[in-house]
Order: C-alpha cells, then sequence, then structure tokens
C-alpha cells in the first residue's frame, strides 16, 4: 500500500514543479568545407543536468572544453540551456554522425551528420608539360585528379575556349568506400595542324565551381612514309628484279629492313633489293621497313611471277555409299591459273572444268579412278596430270569359281571370290546340314585369303575357300552356298560340285591327265617319246574314256572377274603328314577299309594299278604317281596356301607328287 501512495506523490509532486525537460533545439545535418567551422546546434528546456555530445555513438565528454579533443568545444549559456558543439578547423575524420544528450533526463536527440567538402585541386596530365603525339596515328591524352576532393571533382577537356567531346570518365571506388582518384581520357586522331597546339583539362566540383585547370601542349611528329615499287613489275620465274623503297620522315630515317612473307631477308639493307624470281613471290610479298626516331612505317608488294601449274597435294581419294554425292577436288596452282579438266581414266570425255568433280547419286559403275588435268594458258610452261580414285560402297558382290570336278570320296574345293567397300564383316559357306566360317568342321575347312582389288575401284577382294575332305553322294546332288555381309547388305552365289566317274585313272600309265595343259607335253620317258611323237594330248585307257575333259569348255570357263585376276582354273591341294601347326586333320574312315586299319583312300584295289618307278615331269601334262602310297595316304592339312591369281600364272599351275618322306602334296587345277 505503500508504494502506490509515493508514486501518487510524486506525480503530483511533479505537476507542482513545472513541464517536463525537452529540447528547444535539435542538430541537423550539415556539409561544411574542409578547413571551416562546423557548428552544431542543441539547446533544452527545463532541464539543469549534464549534457554531452557524441561522436558515431561515443561520448565526447560533459566538460564544456572537450578536454582531449583539442578542436572541439561546446558553447552558449548553459543556464539558458543552450549547448552547442563548434569544430574547427574541419578535417575529413570529423565526417561522423553526433548527437546532443541530456543524460539525466534520459534524452537523445536526432542523429546529425557532418559532411566534409574539400575542393579540388589543379589535375595531372600523364606525359605534360608536352606531350609528344604521331600524325595520323591515334593517340589519347590522360587527365588524373589530385588530392582528396569531395565529391570527386568532375574533368573536362578545353581547346581555345572550346569543350572537346571524344574523351571517356573513369572513377575508382576505395576499399572503405570513399571516392578515390578520378581519370579522364581524351582520344584524339591528330593531323599536322595540331602541332603546337594548347588543350586544358580543368577540373571542378559544387565546391569550386569555376575550377583549376592544367594546360599541355602538343608536339606532333611522323614516322616515315614509304612508297615501294619493283621493276618490272612482271617477269617470268628464273628472271631477275629489282625493288626500290623511297620514304619521308620528320625526324629523317635511320634504318631500312627487308622481309619476305613476314621473314627477314639477311643482308639486305638500304633502299634497294635485288632478286630472283619464284612463285613464292605471288603468295609471299616483299615489305620494306623504314625507321626513324618516332617509329617506323612499312610498305610491301607482290611480285608479278609468270609459271606453270604446279600440284602442291594430291586429289584425296573418296569412298561414298552407292546413291551418295561424291565429290573431288584438285587445287592446280599457277600463273596464270591453268586450264582444269576431270577425265575417267582411260577416256578421254570431258567431265567438268574447274578443280572440283562433283558426281550426284553414284552407283556401282562409277567407281573407278578420275584424272584432273591442268593446261598452262599465256605461260605456257609446264601442265601435268593427277589420279584420285572413287571407292562406291554397296552391299558386297559374290562370285563362284568354277570348281573342278571331284572323285567320289576324294577332296574337292569350292572357292568363292567376294568383293566389297566397305569389307565384309563375315564371309560364310552353308549347306544343307551346317554353315561354317573359318575352321574346319567334319569333313570341311575354310580358308579366307586376301585378294587384289578389282579393276574399277569396286573394293578390296576375298577368296574364300570351301575344303571337302572324302566327298559323299550328297556332296554332288546339293549346292553350297558362299554369303558376304557388310553394313549396306548381302551377297551370296552357289557353287555346284561336278563328279567325276570312279574310272578316272589310266589303267596303262598310271596317269591323272591334267586339264588345260596345252603344250602337248606328257610324261613319257625319252624311250616313249622318240618311238611315239606323234601322240600328243591325253593318254587315256579305253575303258575310261570319261577322264578327259573337254580341253576348250576347261579354258574358256567364265570368269566372274571379267579377266583381271586372270583366274582360268581351280587349284586342289593334297597334303601327306603333320600340319604345319602341328596338329592332324583326318577325313573320314575309309570305305574300304577294315575295322583298325589305317584312315586313308586306296585307289588300288579299285582300279587295279601299278605305279611306274619315274618322277613327274616339269613340262608334262599329266601327273604320274612316284609312288603307290602316293595316292594312298591322305591328310587333310590345318592351313593350305592362298591360290595363286596372279596375271602371269599359267592357266593350270602344276606340283608333283612327292615321295611318301615328303609332307606336302598339291595338285593346282
Amino acid at each position: 500500500m505503500l508504494g502506490p501512495a509515493l508514486l501518487v506523490l510524486l506525480c503530483s509532486f511533479r505537476g507542482l514543479a513545472g513541464p517536463l525537460p525537452h529540447f528547444l533545439q535539435q542538430p541537423e545535418d550539415i556539409v561544411v568545407l574542409l578547413g571551416a567551422e562546423a557548428r552544431l546546434p542543441c539547446a533544452l528546456g527545463a532541464y539543469r543536468g549534464l549534457v554531452q555530445w557524441t561522436k558515431d555513438g561515443l561520448a565526447l565528454g560533459g566538460e564544456r572544453d572537450l578536454p582531449g579533443w583539442s578542436r572541439y568545444w561546446i558553447s552558449g549559456n548553459a543556464a539558458s540551456g543552450q549547448h552547442d558543439l563548434h569544430i574547427k578547423p574541419v578535417e575529413l575524420e570529423d565526417e561522423a554522425s553526433y548527437e546532443c544528450q541530456a543524460s539525466q533526463a534520459g534524452l537523445r536527440s536526432r542523429p546529425a551528420q557532418l559532411r566534409v567538402m574539400v575542393p579540388p585541386e589543379a589535375p595531372q596530365i600523364l606525359g605534360g608539360p608536352s606531350v609528344s603525339l604521331v600524325a595520323g596515328v591515334p593517340g589519347n591524352l590522360t587527365c588524373r585528379s589530385r588530392g582528396n576532393a569531395q565529391p570527386a571533382p568532375e574533368l573536362l577537356w578545353f581547346r581555345d575556349g572550346i569543350r572537346l567531346d571524344g574523351a571517356t570518365f573513369h572513377q575508382t571506388t576505395l576499399k572503405d568506400k570513399t571516392t578515390g582518384a578520378v581519370e579522364n581520357t581524351l582520344f584524339l586522331t591528330p593531323s599536322s595542324h595540331d602541332d603546337g597546339a594548347t588543350l586544358i583539362c580543368r577540373a571542378r566540383s559544387q565546391v569550386l565551381p569555376t575550377g583549376k585547370d592544367t594546360a599541355v601542349t602538343l608536339i606532333l611528329q611522323y614516322p616515315p612514309v614509304v612508297t615501294l615499287s619493283a621493276e618490272p613489275q612482271t617477269v617470268q620465274e628464273g628472271e631477275k628484279a629489282t625493288f626500290l623503297c623511297q620514304a619521308t620522315a620528320h625526324p629523317p630515317v635511320t634504318g631500312y629492313r627487308w622481309a619476305k612473307g613476314g621473314s627477314p631477308v639477311l643482308g639486305a639493307r638500304g633502299p634497294r633489293l635485288e632478286v630472283v624470281a619464284d612463285a613464292t613471290f605471288l603468295t609471299e610479298p616483299v615489305s620494306c621497313e623504314v625507321s626513324n626516331a618516332v617509329g617506323s612505317a612499312n610498305r610491301s608488294t607482290a611480285l608479278e611471277v609468270l609459271y606453270g601449274p604446279i600440284l602442291p597435294a594430291k586429289p584425296k581419294p573418296v569412298s561414298v555409299d552407292v546413291g551418295k554425292d561424291a565429290s573431288f577436288s584438285c587445287a592446280w596452282r599457277g600463273n596464270p591459273l591453268p586450264r582444269i579438266t576431270w577425265t575417267r581414266l582411260g577416256s578421254s570425255q570431258v567431265l567438268s572444268s574447274g578443280p572440283t568433280l562433283r558426281l550426284p547419286s553414284v552407283a556401282l559403275e562409277d567407281a573407278g579412278d578420275y584424272v584432273c588435268r591442268a593446261e598452262p594458258r599465256r605461260s605456257g610452261l609446264g601442265g601435268g596430270t593427277a589420279q584420285a580414285r572413287l571407292t562406291v560402297n554397296a552391299p558386297p558382290v559374290v562370285k563362284a569359281l568354277i570348281p573342278a570336278p571331284a572323285f567320289l570320296r576324294g577332296p574337292a574345293r569350292l572357292q568363292c571370290v567376294v568383293f566389297a567397300s566397305p569389307a565384309p564383316d563375315s564371309v560364310v559357306w552353308s549347306w544343307d546340314e551346317g554353315f561354317l566360317e573359318a575352321g574346319s568342321l567334319g569333313r570341311f575347312l575354310v580358308e579366307t585369303f586376301s585378294a587384289p582389288e578389282e579393276e574399277g575401284g569396286q573394293g578390296p577382294g576375298l577368296i574364300s575357300v570351301l575344303h571337302i575332305s572324302g566327298t559323299q553322294e550328297s556332296d554332288f546332288t546339293r549346292g553350297f552356298n558362299c554369303s558376304a555381309r557388310n553394313r549396306l547388305g548381302e551377297g551370296r552365289t552357289q557353287v555346284h560340285l561336278g563328279r567325276r566317274a570312279s574310272g578316272s585313272f589310266s589303267k596303262q600309265k598310271n596317269l591323272v591327265r591334267i586339264p588345260g595343259s596345252s603344250d602337248g607335253s606328257s610324261s613319257r620317258g625319252p624311250e616313249e617319246e622318240a618311238g611315239g611323237s606323234e601322240e600328243r594330248g591325253p593318254i587315256v585307257h579305253p575303258d575310261h574314256g570319261d577322264l578327259i575333259l573337254d580341253e576348250k569348255e576347261a579354258l574358256e570357263a567364265a570368269d566372274p572377274t571379267n579377266g583381271y585376276y586372270k583366274v582360268r582354273g581351280v587349284s586342289v591341294s593334297l597334303s601327306l603328314g603333320e600340319a604345319p601347326g602341328g596338329g592332324l586333320f583326318l577325313p573320314p574312315p575309309s570305305p574300304i577299309g577294315f575295322p583298325g586299319t589305317p584312315t586313308y583312300y586306296d585307289f588300288k584295289p579299285h582300279l587295279d594299278l601299278v605305279p611306274p618307278c619315274r618322277l613327274y615331269r616339269a613340262r608334262a601334262g599329266y601327273l604320274t604317281t612316284p609312288h603307290p602310297r602316293a595316292f594312298t595316304s591322305y591328310m587333310k592339312p590345318t592351313s593350305f596356301g592362298p591360290p595363286d591369281l596372279s596375271s602371269g600364272t599359267p592357266p593350270f599351275p602344276y606340283a608333283t607328287l612327292s615321295p611318301p618322306s615328303h609332307q606336302r602334296l598339291q595338285t593346282h587345277v
């Protein structure tokens, strides 16, 4: 109960004492020139206690002379409540927020911001008081403010009292977010009339509207003015030409430097240069650089050199898919430019004129070699040709080589030739009960060899060979498919194996006739040659007339390569003993052998052959069996040599049958 009573008594006392303390005048924001005096007013009513000022929240003290603040003091009649803050002279560090506070009454004035203004100093012109400029060359003059002017000054350029345009203003801000130096750059391209001219840079602000000026004088110089000529201007390749370099300059010329195509000409001094002309002078101009104390200038010129056609790079081969467009480029050079024509190799028909040949929607027949020919014009020098090949990508073309007829239960070989661009992913042989791409499978073995590219640019060739060990009846009645595939499609062909009659060995001579031996030679000995020289051609027992093949038909068999490979027969390989890889390829058990007997083909019980003891003669048209086991022991090798398809190979090359001690027996038909 005592507390509320005292509170009511205090309020009654205050009401009887008079009004509460309050501000009669508060400080306002003020802008003061650097070095001048600043006054911040503060007046209080109904207050007789302590009054103090704060600067950015820091109390300056309660005494009137503010000890420790030599340039600060408080003025006015304290009894009447006047407490003005004075600062003299004002410095940049005085910029702050100030408050007047009645501490005992708990009163604070609104904050007053003091800003210090600094008048600009005379600016600085870099490079002044005189600046050297080059006539006709863009230059610039930079004017920079000095001191700590606040606010930042404005920099202006004047000439003869007229303000100049083309200046760029730049201002830097310091880390403390105050304004740093101010720059103004004037860009100009002086002329000869600017020599000795005076330009003024003026720094002004609201503190100093008239501003302060700095002047600069232009000293105009110019580098050499160069003219370059050649005599004569047009020359034949290999002739001499002279270049003359003339120059005027202020200050005078101090040196000459010659270059060709950007590379210095060693040993060249003075205003003259003599050269022997060649084609490079057209693309590598000659330049003359003249120097003086101010700088340098150069001029260049190309010499007109006449020369015959030159081909820097041969045209590149082109490979495109069938139906797409193809183009060749043949960049012959010459002066004057040569006449360029395109033809197909082996043809005189002009397909196109100019450096580029375009072939729209190419077909397979467009594949081949194309020739670009350059013919000189008025120079009359040189000339030449270059070739490029067009390869047309298409599905593989598969062609069968006509196989030689085979004996039942004897070896056989089927061949196909594959031409493809791009190269085939695989070449596969297939028949009724199986297929084989490479390696061996039962009685079958496949080998693939590279072949020369077919004439006409159809693409690289592959020869795939299917070897059959111990033919069966079904091999003569079915077809063997040879197929190849690439990303554009598939090609295939079918090969049928012909059969020879079982009695195809001569009983009299124990000879096998090789189709295609056109030289009429035989395997007879000298005594037989002398006694029967009129007998030429095949020697066949009357009971075995089916051995003889139509020799003309064999020689004129259709050539699927159109004569490019000169393939006129097929090759049959027989191997004895162990294969090169060390493994044995064994044919099926002999149909005439007994259980446990060796696996071989014994022709003797069927043909009742008595092999003569004579060796095979190199040019004979027959194969003589030099030993009874020559035909009675056959083992399939793991690798057969590639067929010989060279153009120089005779239609039906032969190989002698080796004695049992030899490891390989081959007969190429």
